[in-house]
């Protein structure tokens, strides 16, 4: 019988790259990726530099669009979608639509599957229509993945049949739809639900919950407090291998630039002088040289919200995300100068944020209305002050025309009926904070031109953000798009130069505080200069307070005379003996010019400091054996080293080359690889300290190909994949380690944490154990793998059960596994999981 070809995988034709992220974790992208590759599908490696490579990628999986290439894959209609389009395909056995499963916010129906019940077919047709263009699926029938009934009374079969079977649909009625379709906002389904929907149950005038505004997190000001600690103490990952630049217009004192200098220096980043050389540009305002350079060139800009956001969220955010990230201008907007605004129905971090957008907008923001203000921003239409503005003509707005002013930087007309529309039972504080701004817009308007000063690099992002932004809810696909293709060449290297200008230096006066203050909120902004001044002064007050004995008495010393000779030596005694021994040295007769330039003749000239040159290689060097018990050498080739700009470092600082004889898992390999630095052989090493000179350093790459087969990756691929991993190959992974184990805890717990895990020794006692957690708990969600790294003494064996109980109820899959396990995951870069690393396996307990 001839063997039937071997069918295709649904995914077969696929390219897939993944993006992880705290939703998309490595360990959970791992998972994924041997599905799709066991469906056919090709799972995209990492590119050199740790980015996707995007002109080969049919699909990038992402829960998130906050990722640095996301303009990219927009501007070539790269499809993005969350990790559930492959389980959708897989459970269809057919490559499932792009639109439902957008990581985009702004397809606010991406995960809507409705039917229609008892709706007219026009009006069906028009929801249906609308709900796919913002990213919706219809289903005809009901089904186990419908999530939304549309329906006008529960009569109707499928409301029957939704309640009986499908108790997770949501039966709404089709005035949800409409004011959605109103707000371009997806508003909450609650009060539209039947069979007892409040829209038809209360008036509008009865009082409405007052929302949680969960888009606002860290950006209701552009001065926080701060700055604040990563959340759950993990290690600060999202300045790994990126420079910045703090601008001098920052409202910070100099100890607290020197602690944001520190904590982005801790996290493997640096901190630079220049817009050249800088990735993201901090400052407070859209206007100065630096500014309009580093947004012309392409980098990030932000403000020190968006800065502090990072450091407490730890993952990389564009600026452009949220209003108040991004520098406000300094003078307002136009339009906005004689307004004067007040707010009603708006609470908590949604009141203060719009206070603040207001300032920034360049309007007066008043707390109490008369009849002078010019405009009132309302969540509802129903309250006193809705009403006095009624009765004295001033304009009622939703916040949607303040932040579309802002976004779009010019005062926007009142005649949307998107700013003046009111749903009934909701308050619209719930949609707040959803406005992005248009970088196409801002360069229009703060830094225009500049393309005779870009080099290529600054031309293909500003191609790039223009296509992306034509591109943003298109359909279709673009394969053709070329982003270096340009109608004009590049200006020459020597035009692109441009002499550095000195910093501007700020006016140091004492800051007023913000005039919207909460205790304990984000933008309650200290005087931070006045208070470090005024304490630095009182304490040298204290300090010279302390000391006035001991000056009062050294200047009594001072006046002190001996008449008998026998006095203490000190005081004007010892002064006048030194002023003796001096004068025959020092003093000379006139007309001794000869002798006293014979004198000089004889004096040695001073040495000339020899100045170092900058370093610009930082190695981390292991496996080095010509030091060996041989501090001396160690110390002289190390100066020499240093006068060729490279400088040896440990495996905690900073570094961007790996220096090594072979592969190896040691711990200083290892922690050091997580950074994606280059990896050279350590020959390098030996001929600059043997010839004096910097040999080509592609002359000593590191190739090891027996280690390679061995470890089962090569060094380019471990590299590159680091880089994309920026330390989070094993983020927020938790992973238990005997006390016992052999060569220690230390080397594995560095190891560990140098790839984001949360490492804890286990010893069977309270303190190390997992809180218990129910399956619908958690969401109903697979158990997440949890690790116990062990030998297999009679001791550690000991823990084995004790440790499977306390994971199982946590949810969790306990995994006992040697050390061996950790050490080829942070060699490969990649998390795996195989039966051979199981110490259950391999042990009978």
């Amino acid at each position: 019988m001839v063997d039937q070809p071997e069918r295709p995988g649904v995914l077969d034709s696929c390219s897939i790259a993944f993006v992880p992220s705290k939703s998309l974790s490595s360990t959970v992208i791992a998972q994924l990726s041997q599905v799709v590759r066991d469906h056919g599908a090709e799972v995209l490696e990492p590119d050199r530099k740790g980015r996707m490579r995007i002109q080969q990628a049919t699909h990038i999986i992402s829960n998130t669009i906050d990722f640095d290439q996301y303009a990219e894959a927009q501007a070539v209609m790269l499809p993005v979608v969350r990790s559930d389009w492959i389980k959708a395909t897989i459970s269809r056995n057919k490559v499932a639509q792009v639109r439902p499963f957008s990581p985009d916010p702004r397809m606010i129906f991406s995960s809507v599957v409705l039917t229609c019940a008892d709706i007219p077919s026009v009006d069906a047709e028009a929801i249906t229509g609308a709900i796919m263009a913002l990213g919706g699926m219809e289903s005809k029938d009901l089904s186990r993945l419908t999530t939304h009934v549309c329906a006008l009374s529960m009569d109707h079969p499928k409301c029957v049949e939704a309640k009986r079977k499908s108790p997770k649909a949501k039966i709404v009625l089709p005035h949800w739809f409409d004011d959605c379709f109103r707000l371009c906002k997806r508003i909450d389904e609650g009060p539209y639900l039947l069979p007892d929907a409040e829209i038809l149950l209360k008036t509008p005038e009865d009082a409405v919950k007052v929302p949680a505004s969960q888009q606002l997190e860290g950006a209701i000001s552009t001065i926080p407090a701060g700055p604040y600690e990563t959340e759950g103490s993990e290690k600060l990952v999202v300045f790994v291998n990126k420079k910045v630049l703090l601008s001098w217009d920052l409202p910070i004192n100099a100890m607290l630039r020197k602690t944001i200098t520190e904590k982005i220096t801790k996290g493997d980043g640096e901190v630079v002088d220049a817009v050249e050389d800088c990735d993201m540009f901090i400052c407070q305002f859209r206007d100065g040289d630096q500014y309009v350079r580093a947004s012309q060139q392409g980098k990030d800009v932000g403000n020190l919200a968006w800065l502090y956001h990072m450091m407490v969220f730890n993952e990389w955010t564009s600026p452009f995300r949220r209003l108040l990230h991004y520098p406000v201008p300094r003078d307002g907007i136009p339009g906005f100068k004689d307004m004067r605004i007040t707010l009603s129905n708006y609470g908590g971090e949604a009141r203060i944020y719009l206070e603040n957008l207001i300032t920034a907008a360049g309007a007066t923001y008043t707390k109490t209305m008369k009849a002078e203000n010019t405009h009132l921003i309302t969540a509802r239409m129903h309250s006193e002050k809705c009403e006095a503005a009624q009765d004295w003509n001033i304009e009622i707005v939703n916040h949607l025309w303040i932040e579309e002013s802002y976004a779009a930087c010019q005062a926007l007309p009142l005649n949307n009926p998107r700013y003046r529309h009111f749903p009934p039972r909701t308050n619209l504080g719930e949609v707040i904070g959803q406005t992005f701004l248009d970088e196409p817009t801002l360069r229009e308007t703060h830094y225009p031109g500049g393309e005779e000063t870009m080099d290529s690099a600054a031309l293909k992002k500003k191609k790039i953000n223009e296509r992306a932004q034509k591109n943003a809810l298109n359909v279709g696909l673009d394969r053709d798009f070329n982003v270096m293709q340009d109608s004009s060449p590049a200006p020459p290297k020597s035009a692109m130069k441009k002499t550095r200008s000195a910093p501007a230096i700020g006016t140091f006066a004492t800051p007023a505080k913000a005039r919207h203050i909460r205790s304990g909120k984000e933008n309650d902004t200290p005087s931070v200069m006045s208070s470090a001044s005024r304490s630095a002064k009182a304490q040298a007050l204290s300090k010279l307070q302390d000391l006035a004995p001991d000056i009062a008495l050294y200047e009594k010393e001072k006046k002190r005379t001996a008449k008998d000779g026998h006095g203490v030596w000190g005081g004007k005694r010892a002064a006048d003996q030194l002023d003796k021994d001096r004068a025959p040295r020092t003093s000379s007769p006139a007309g001794s010019d000869d002798a006293e330039e014979e004198e000089e003749t004889k004096r040695p000239a001073k040495r000339a400091k020899v100045a170092l040159p900058e370093v610009d290689m930082r190695v981390c060097l292991t496996g080095y054996k010509r030091w060996v018990e041989n501090k001396a050498t160690e110390e002289a080739d190390r100066r020499k080293l240093r006068s060729l700009g490279i400088q040896i470092v440990q495996e905690n600082a900073p570094c961007n080359y790996l220096a090594a004889p072979s592969m190896v898992r040691t711990m200083k390999f290892l922690r050091c690889l997580a950074k994606g630095p280059d990896v050279i052989n350590s020959t390098f090493i030996t001929a600059c300290i043997e010839t004096g000179k910097r040999p080509r350093i592609k002359d000593h790459l590191l190739v090891d190909k027996a280690n390679e087969a061995r470890f089962g990756v090569s060094i380019d691929k471990a590299v590159n994949r680091a880089r994309a991993n920026r330390g989070r190959l094993l983020w927020n992974v938790p992973i238990y380690c005997t006390a016992e184990i052999p060569n220690g805890v230390d080397a594995f717990k560095n190891i560990a944490e140098a790839n984001g895990a949360v490492f804890k020794i286990y010893r069977a006692r309270s303190g190390t154990t997992i809180k218990p957690t129910t399956a619908e708990e958690d969401g109903g969600a697979a158990p997440d793998p949890v690790y116990l790294l062990s030998g297999a003494s009679p001791a550690e064996r000991q823990l084995w059960p004790r440790f499977q109980e306390m994971a199982r109820k946590g949810n969790m899959e306990p995994r006992i596994v040697m050390a061996d396990w950790l050490l080829d995951v942070a060699m490969r870069q990649e998390v795996t999981f195989d039966l051979k690393y199981s110490m259950t396996n391999r042990v009978a307990v």
